[in-house]
């Protein structure tokens, strides 16, 4: 029990410091996250791309220093694009997604719980129909745990790369679009 502490010590604080960094960047905010579907605010992209950069070479940089493992899930494009449909559809309707419902829970905005609740039901029902879903769609188009690297023969390095120069590239096209 007592070495699992730091684990949860430290899994609170990183959360907190999520939610709150989700709470700055104004993500929290349902009618940011609207905008973003009707491409009227971009800021939702701009946190998502950033984090996925930085995220990305941070597990990376610690792989490369022996403090972690890489561990790659498959990639089942059944299961990819019905989660992505799902969760975009109950982000224009709810306003919000998984992390930005508790962040916004956390700032006090009653009609989150509201979200949240329906998030544990949605994964309640999830867990006990899983394994009737696993054996059908779900698997579709299964490529199993590879990465771009591997399936391209191009460095990880070189696709953070690509990935911020085309990030910065689209986040100063954006800018200058607004008036």
């Amino acid at each position: 029990m007592f070495e699992t502490m730091p684990r949860i010590l430290l899994g609170l604080l990183t959360g907190f410091l999520f939610g709150f960094l989700l709470q700055k960047g104004r993500v929290s905010d349902r009618r940011v996250i609207v905008g973003q579907f009707l491409l009227k605010d971009f800021t939702v992209m701009k946190v998502m791309l950033t984090a996925v950069v930085v995220g990305g070479v941070g597990v990376y940089l610690m792989k490369a220093a022996g403090l972690t493992k890489l561990f790659v899930k498959p990639a089942q494009l059944g299961a990819i694009g019905g989660g992505g449909l799902i969760v975009g559809v109950g982000m224009v309707v709810r306003g919000s997604w998984p992390g930005t419902a508790v962040a916004a829970a956390g700032e006090g905005k009653r009609d989150a719980w509201w979200g949240l609740l329906g998030m544990i039901a949605a994964a309640a029902v999830y867990a006990e129909l899983a394994a009737g879903f696993s054996k059908n769609i779900l698997t579709w188009a299964n490529y199993g745990p590879v990465t771009l690297p591997e399936v391209t023969g191009v460095s990880a390095w070189a696709w953070f790369f690509a990935l911020a120069a085309g990030a910065g590239l689209l986040f100063r096209v954006l800018e200058k679009r607004k008036v």
